[in-house]
């Protein structure tokens, strides 16, 4: 009988033998093998699975990485609102700030023409998203709205979204209020709602309103004053109270010393009863530089800044424009 470590030793000798022949022969084989042990095992390092070549591994991180956003991620938001009571002391752009909106979505939303005026328990509107509200006119196509705001790259298809508009057609209704998402309020009208739109000429106090008062005179009865008044003594520095280009430079019995300056959107200033003019017409000016002093010149009982503001001709309250 041939003794059992006998027996081991030559199955160990010849399982020896194979695996070297097996290097000798055929490496590349012996080399895969070891491989595909590594990878089961988790040794070597391994990156990617073992089925899968590093050229496949480049092309699935692509695919994973091109992959589109879930549906309901990409569609625009549902328009939605709530209701909010002015409290005393709110202001329309610290209420925009609360609601994490931009204060023009307050005011083009409520149809606010003067922000300075909010009433304590008055109601206001909130949108759960920025945008502005557009008046479409009869027969004007969506994507012509969509037109007028691609600054901020509004889709008819996001026009239709958010105002729920089912139809097909490309056409709006007569007054038909649109709701245009992500939009912005003009600059300069925003100013002007805003009551920040003009640098105050002068240093001093405000003497007179805009509007109807008392003939200051002492002739009796009562006249319709078309700017405000400010008081100063005489020389102080009257300025532009926006850039804009001098058109007049003159003297009449009523303003005295004047100067009259246009500006952007149509509105246009007059300064009078200057004791000095020191501008020229057609001079561009700055907002807050010099264009005159302080004086009484003309139809005025004592020295102050007669100043009128117009909107397309037709003379507006300056008090609400100043800053």
């Amino acid at each position: 009988m041939i003794p059992k470590f006998n027996i081991f030793l030559r199955i160990g000798l010849l399982s020896l033998l194979v695996l070297c022949i097996s290097v000798l022969f055929f490496p590349e084989k012996a080399s895969a093998v070891k491989q595909e042990e590594q990878s089961m095992n988790g040794a070597g390092g391994a990156s990617i699975p073992a089925l899968i070549s590093a050229d496949d591994s480049q092309f699935v991180e692509t695919e994973m990485a091109s992959e589109a956003e879930p549906e309901a991620l990409s569609k625009p938001k549902m328009l939605l609102y709530t209701s909010y009571a002015v409290k005393k002391g709110d202001t329309i752009s610290e209420i925009a700030q609360k609601f994490a909106l931009n204060t023009g979505t307050l005011i083009s939303v409520n149809n606010i023409k003067e922000a300075k005026g909010l009433q304590i328990g008055q109601a206001l509107s909130i949108p759960n998203q920025d945008g502005v509200v557009y008046q479409g006119k009869r027969g004007e196509l969506l994507t012509a709205i969509a037109e007028k705001y691609k600054a901020e790259g509004i889709s008819v298809s996001e026009i239709q979204s958010v105002n729920e508009i089912f139809s097909s057609a490309n056409k709006v209704m007569e007054n038909t209020n649109l709701f245009i998402p992500r939009a912005k309020m003009d600059s300069m009208d925003l100013r002007e709602i805003s009551g920040d739109l003009f640098l105050w000429p002068a240093y001093g106090r405000a003497s007179d309103s805009y509007g109807w008062r008392s003939n200051p005179f002492g002739l009796g009865g009562r006249e319709f004053h078309n700017g405000m008044d400010i008081s100063a003594p005489t020389g102080t520095p009257i300025r532009a109270a926006m850039a804009g280009r001098v058109v007049f430079v003159g003297y009449n019995a009523s303003y005295g010393n004047h100067v009259i300056i246009t500006h952007s959107s149509g509105y246009r200033t007059l300064y009078a009863h200057m004791n000095a003019i020191r501008t020229k017409s057609g001079a561009y000016v700055g907002a807050g530089e010099r264009i005159g002093d302080v004086g009484s010149t003309g139809r005025s009982t004592g020295p102050h800044l007669h100043f009128t503001v117009y909107k397309n001709g037709v003379t507006v309250n300056p008090r609400l424009l100043l800053r």
